[in-house]
């Protein structure tokens, strides 16, 4: 049928008004420079409304209109052919949509929506907001003043608030709750907690019994995952399972250079069936050896599809959560300030997962079962997961979870890491160095007697293996009774199979792997040692990122 002369008008507009809205992201003094990619990049890439020092102009008298409109046709086509597949797109051919789309779009509060019957849907898919790392509504400002009014002409329903709603909205904003002084962090978490449970408990209520729910989450906090996890469970569901997806541009401003995630987690979640015995309480040790059965059995799964490094070790999330989501709630055998039974979060059945892949990383590395410190762990699952000095900042942050629940910071205030530019370099021994006064810091420091930092010895050693030679590192390693320590020799050992032994016409590629081939083949004839390196000229360029001009 013929749309109606009054509806095509109406579209017409509604494209003048989205198009004026997106020149205003492109072409304003929030606009800037990307320079990697000689391009402009639109206001928010930041997400935030930044300070910039310069902004860069679209040519506004022939190219930025007609640009813009592209822009939304190439989103409209996308959008019709998840609607009506590939026959039913609109073209010169076919002007017209041949099957009238199921389609209602409306405004109102995802934790109140009275007008929809319960059971009613087979799937609800949610992309919630992201804790505290994005303030939505405020950011919607810009447009929303524009929009209010040119969009707002033809659906006044819409704009009817004279600014975007801050009061309702599910974030964690701090600045809500300022008058509160130093509870102003810990009332806006209970009050994003609050919000997402109405807004789950509102999902299971119109969702079907069979159906099943897809949310989107990401956030490098475990509080952000505490408090959406305990939201989602108390409001009733299971937890299947979850996978990664990339989401964010390499060199997007708004992730390089911070403390910043680049892909986004898919949780696939299912009404939660009544569960036996329903007013018994369970404890997290009744059920951790089956969050370690199954984190075993994913990785197991993982493996065997060709997954690989983090996607490995986020391949246990889903399982994990599914094991505490099965019986919750579930309780810590920790007290609470009151003496009782305090409620587990979410974030510690994850704890025990990444502990198990970290477990298993070491006994395959070393060969036996070996307990080493977190920040041992980290650098040995670190080489042996990326396989060269320079990985991706999200990456790092989330082995460094695995690795015994550490926190960037830390690793960088041990001088184990670097981070820079959207990325996390390994440090070399030689710039781990620690002054004779810094006894308590980790790092490199020949004048301690006892380590309680596996690999802050190895890197010892090899320091002054590169300094003095190999007789001076044996006689500091038989001074503090390190050649024969099972420990120290472990680490050694799961540190020689973890970082790449290439070479490049004939030098190696990483000066950790030439000095740890030097010490172990002199003086530890019991480490094995993989075969002999092979010619690599492409690791050079992988490895050698000390030569990376974005590192300074």
């Amino acid at each position: 049928a013929a749309i109606p002369e009054r509806d095509r008008a109406d579209a017409v507009l509604a494209l003048l008004a989205m198009m004026q809205g997106k020149a205003l992201n492109w072409n304003s003094r929030q606009a800037s420079w990307t320079i990697g990619r000689q391009q402009l990049r639109g206001a928010f890439d930041t997400k935030a409304f930044s300070f910039k020092q310069t902004f860069a102009e679209f040519e506004g008298g022939q190219q930025l209109y007609p640009w813009c409109l592209l822009q939304l046709l190439t989103s409209y086509r996308g959008l019709a052919q998840l609607l009506h597949g590939t026959a039913d797109l609109p073209g010169p051919e076919s002007p017209v949509i041949r099957r009238e789309p199921r389609i209602e779009v409306s405004k109102g509060n995802a934790g109140h929506m009275p007008d929809i019957p319960a059971r009613s849907f087979e799937l609800v898919c949610i992309d919630p907001p992201y804790y505290d790392n994005v303030m939505y509504a405020e950011l919607s400002d810009y447009f929303y003043v524009w929009e209010k009014r040119t969009l707002g002409k033809l659906w006044p329903e819409l704009f009817d608030d004279e600014l975007t709603n801050k009061h309702d909205e599910a974030v964690k904003n701090k600045a809500r709750f300022a008058a509160m002084g130093r509870r102003a962090k810990e009332l806006a978490h209970n009050d994003y907690q609050v919000k997402m449970q109405s807004i789950f408990e509102e999902c299971h209520r119109i969702l079907r019994d069979d159906g099943a729910m897809c949310l989107m989450f990401t956030h490098k906090a475990a509080d952000a995952w505490n408090g959406l996890g305990a939201s989602l469970l108390d409001a009733g569901f299971t937890i299947e399972t979850s996978w990664p997806v990339s989401t964010e541009a390499p060199g997007g401003l708004g992730i390089a250079k911070k403390n910043a995630v680049k892909s986004t987690i898919f949780l696939v979640c299912r009404k939660r069936p009544d569960r036996p015995n329903e007013g018994e309480r369970i404890y997290l040790s009744e059920i951790e050896a089956e969050v370690r059965a199954a984190t075993g059995e994913a990785l197991l799964r993982a493996a065997e599809q060709g997954l690989s490094g983090v996607d490995l070790l986020l391949s246990t999330y889903g399982p994990a959560l599914s094991v505490l989501s099965r019986h919750w709630p579930v309780y810590s055998a920790e007290t609470d300030d009151e003496g009782r039974s305090r409620r587990l979060h979410p974030e510690e059945a994850l704890d025990i997962a990444r502990a198990e892949v970290t477990r298993r990383q070491r006994i395959r590395l070393v060969g036996r079962e070996v307990e080493f410190d977190p920040f041992t762990d980290f650098a040995i699952a670190a080489w042996d997961t990326f396989r060269t000095r320079q990985f991706p900042f999200d990456d790092a942050r989330r082995l460094a979870l695995a690795a015994g629940g550490l926190d960037l910071s830390e690793l960088k205030r041990a001088k184990l890491v670097r981070a820079k530019a959207g990325n996390v370099t390994m440090l070399e021994p030689r710039e781990r160095l620690r002054r004779d006064g810094d006894e308590d810091l980790s790092g490199v420091n020949r004048s301690r007697s006892a380590f309680a930092v596996a690999v802050d010895a190895v890197h010892t050693a090899l320091y002054i293996t590169d300094l003095d030679g190999l007789g001076a590192a044996k006689h500091w390693l038989d001074q503090r009774g390190l050649t024969n320590n099972s420990r120290f020799t472990a680490c050694l050992q799961a540190l020689v199979r973890a970082i790449p032994r290439t070479k490049t016409r004939g030098e190696w590629n990483l000066p950790e792997a030439e000095l740890l081939d030097d010490l172990v083949t002199t003086y530890f004839p019991d480490i094995e040692v993989p075969p002999d390196p092979g010619e690599d000229p492409e690791q050079l360029t992988l490895d050698n990122s000390n030569d990376d001009p974005s590192d300074g």
